[in-house]
């Protein structure tokens, strides 16, 4: 018995001597980009995400709870294309931290390796809250997905070279399933090719292209400024000459336009997810897209 105790305590006094396993701190911007942090880094990271899929990404404030999350991060993961242009820019001065500020392997911005789409010529204040660079919502296309991870999966094995083979198992794995999830995404979704949509915002700018769903009007008159009664008029007008067949939001706008439109028109609404989190079954990346097509195909049937 003796013996046994003695056994067990020195493998107790082993264990505890065995290093933990280090964690990647990474400070995620949005939960699209949080939920693909986890699908690369698995049990090597720990992720932080800043905002909820429920939340406008455009309007978040530079919290001393960010600030601090910000500080002690090795790794930050942003949309870009001045998406965070509001907030981000003062907690990296706040929080001092030099790993993950611009230019450096810390900082990674989706944008920067993205297919971009609505890359405006020329951008005045007259034409609303526009992106120069580019519609920063470029979760919603699965090649931008697809492509940030290999990028991600990269930036992880620099900052942590230990776990270089674990983050390229890891993408791997993500690529086929990801790959194949596509592909039946494009399958299942083929009846909406051509299923002409009314918008809220530009959110969903990727998705309906890649789904070859045209948009044939917006509830905003210019991205980021609210419905108006004479706006939506108008777009009552053109129904008559350009007809879409669904309006089209997300679960961060608010309803009331839609449902107006829809009254005046005839139309279904569709509520789709913003991000990961913001529907029920968007509780991943694979999610997020699988009930956004359930919705709109559910929507678009007689």
């Amino acid at each position: 018995m003796k013996r046994l105790v003695s056994l067990l305590g020195s493998v107790i006094m082993l264990a505890s001597s065995v290093p933990a396993l280090a964690e990647v701190a990474v400070f995620a911007c949005q939960s699209e980009w949080a939920a693909l942090t986890r699908e690369i880094g698995g049990d090597r990271v720990n992720v932080f995400s800043a905002t909820t899929g429920l939340q406008d990404v455009h309007r978040i404030q530079a919290r001393p709870s960010l600030i601090a999350r910000a500080r002690n991060a090795e790794l930050l993961v942003c949309s870009g294309a001045d998406l965070e242009a509001g907030w981000l820019p003062l907690i990296l001065q706040q929080a001092g931290n030099t790993r993950i500020q611009a230019g450096k392997p810390g900082h990674l911005e989706a944008a920067s390796v993205a297919r971009m789409l609505e890359v405006p010529a020329v951008v005045d204040r007259s034409m609303g809250d526009v992106h120069p660079r580019g519609n920063p919502h470029l979760h919603w296309d699965p090649g931008n997905v697809l492509t940030v991870a290999e990028v991600l999966a990269d930036r992880l094995a620099r900052i942590d070279a230990a776990g270089a083979r674990y983050y390229e198992s890891r993408f791997a794995q993500f690529e086929q399933r990801w790959t194949q999830a596509v592909a039946q995404w494009q399958q299942k979704a083929a009846p909406l090719r051509g299923t002409g949509v009314i918008e809220h915002h530009r959110a969903l700018s990727y998705l309906f292209a890649w789904l070859g769903m045209p948009v044939l009007g917006s509830l905003e008159p210019k991205p980021g400024v609210e419905p108006t009664s004479a706006h939506l008029v108008a777009l009552v007008e053109r129904q008559r000459s350009t007809p879409a067949k669904l309006i089209v939001r997300t679960a961060i706008n608010n309803p009331k336009a839609a449902q107006w439109l829809s009254q005046q028109t005839g139309m279904p609404v569709v509520e789709l997810p913003y991000s990961v989190g913001s529907t029920p079954g968007a509780k991943d990346l694979f999610g997020m897209y699988e009930d956004a097509i359930a919705r709109l195909l559910g929507a678009s049937r007689p």
